[in-house]
């Protein structure tokens, strides 16, 4: 198992509905290095913890609207470092699609930020700090 080549930093949480739960375990865990936290077996919720903040994943089946009419664009997890070769290469090695780095306004002020999508097609924003 590798381990990505930053530390997340903020987002308090997020409720994401997935079709293949351990799928979304492996991409959240592996790629972006969360831990499980808890479980609530009754609802099939399982919440991961990102440095400060949880991601909540919960099976879409759950719901009776459509997965594609969620209403999230996507949300951000701050980074540090945010060394973007590194981070390229962690996220090539673990077959997944990224775009051109940006500055983009945050909690935390201006930095670099990249968009990627995880195995349900959330966006997800990795967000860092001008220096």
């Amino acid at each position: 198992m590798t381990h990505p080549p930053f530390t997340l930093q903020n987002l308090d949480h997020v409720v994401l509905r997935v079709r293949n739960m351990e799928r979304a375990l492996k991409f959240y865990c592996e790629v972006l290095g969360c831990t499980r936290e808890r479980e609530v077996t009754q609802i099939g919720l399982v919440q991961l913890r990102a440095g400060s903040a949880l991601i909540d994943l919960i099976p879409a089946a759950q719901y009776e609207a459509p997965l594609q009419n969620r209403n999230m664009d996507h949300f951000a997890l701050a980074v540090i470092p945010f060394d973007e070769d590194k981070i390229r290469a962690h996220l090539t090695a673990h077959g997944v699609l990224h775009g051109r780095v940006e500055e983009r306004y945050g909690a935390n002020g201006a930095g670099p930020s990249l968009y990627i999508q995880d195995p349900d097609g959330n966006q997800v924003e990795l967000k860092g700090t001008s220096e």
